[in-house]
């Protein structure tokens, strides 16, 4: 005799499924809403505040850009870079050169300030990346020191102003936004931004975005699956460096001034522990990495001038201390919490 198919166990298991499919609707509903309460409050909030510190936020997004880039390299394809104020100071200085000496307009110097970066960075990624580890990390600290010199050199100064640097005009905004130059400036960085997370997140979901993370876990099983690492780490490189490179652009219409003693060594460290204090892989963390490089140094300094680099040390090693995995593991571990406390609950009824 044939059972039917719907016996009660059968039934319940699909009314659980309905209810977890549900349940993920809700779920992506509130996370959807929360997202677009967060960007209002973002976008009413520079009406509200001094234009310092409007200034200061905006800058915050712009490390936030950066450490997102570097996050791509390092916690998507687990590759470690000590070179990204580099890519900083390029994307700076391809927008500066763009507006001073061709004319173009600020908006477009962004996308092409990206594109010179990404070029650069694949370029320089490919054969940088069969060093790997350490070797990798010393590669991109030359990267990091010399570009600062390399922008200093007679034989471009002509382009780059050689030690004195490029000084930029901040932009209007558009006719017909009742918004100051900075103002304005920091709903572009915020749209910037938001338009650059987005596209994280969809490379992670892409075959591109999987076949780093396949790379970062185990580069031996990625080649027996027909995955070119080289060309994908490389890849990554690019990316991110593009990530970089836009914040840079960013970033000298924001000062309204770039110069060579801008972006020394200390840029790139300070992205790299952007990074870590966000939680490395953990994308939603770039924006408290950039608020931890904007804001922590001048708390530092506030503190106590004369020890402002050793109040900044102690503060990050205590960080480190309590949050290991930085926010990323911290949201995790509240996220873990929170679902064995419903399943307790669950279990009682």
């Amino acid at each position: 005799m044939l059972k039917n198919p719907l016996t009660p166990m059968n039934s319940e298991t699909l009314s659980m499924a309905e209810g977890h499919r549900t349940s993920s609707n809700g779920s992506s509903r509130k996370n959807f809403i929360v997202v677009c309460v967060l960007v209002v409050l973002a976008l009413v909030l520079p009406l509200q505040l001094p234009n310092f510190l409007v200034f200061q936020l905006t800058m915050a997004i712009i490390y936030a850009i950066s450490v997102l880039g570097l996050n791509l390299l390092t916690g998507v394809s687990g590759q470690f870079s000590l070179g990204h104020g580099a890519f900083y100071a390029i994307g700076a200085y391809s927008a500066a050169i763009l507006m001073e000496h061709m004319g173009l307009e600020y908006g477009w110097t962004l996308p092409a300030a990206g594109a010179i970066c990404f070029l650069i960075g694949f370029l320089i990624g490919f054969p940088a990346v069969r060093l790997g580890g350490i070797y990798l990390a010393l590669a991109t600290f030359a990267f990091a020191v010399a570009t600062p010199q390399i922008l200093k050199l007679s034989l471009i100064e002509e382009w780059t102003g050689g030690v004195t640097g490029i000084s930029l005009s901040k932009p209007d905004a558009p006719a017909g936004l009742p918004l100051n130059s900075d103002q304005w400036l920091y709903v572009l960085t915020l749209f910037v931004a938001l338009v650059a997370y987005i596209g994280a997140r969809n490379l992670l979901r892409h075959r591109t975005g999987r076949a780093m993370l396949g790379v970062r876990d185990n580069a031996t099983a990625a080649r027996a699956m027909g995955v070119n690492t080289t060309l994908y780490k490389a890849l990554a490189f690019g990316i991110s460096a593009m990530y970089t490179g836009v914040a840079g652009a960013l970033g000298g219409l924001v000062v309204q001034y770039v110069a060579p003693d801008s972006f020394t060594f200390a840029l790139s460290i300070a992205l790299l522990v952007g990074v870590v204090v966000g939680g490395v892989g953990w994308l939603p963390g770039a924006i408290v990495g950039g608020l931890f490089v904007m804001f922590i140094p001048n708390f530092a300094e506030e503190l106590s001038q004369g020890l402002a680099g050793a109040v900044y040390g102690v503060i990050l090693i205590l960080l480190m201390y309590l949050l290991p995995a930085g926010f990323g593991g911290l949201v995790t571990s509240l996220k873990g919490f929170l679902s064995r406390g419903r399943g307790h609950v669950a279990g009682r009824h």
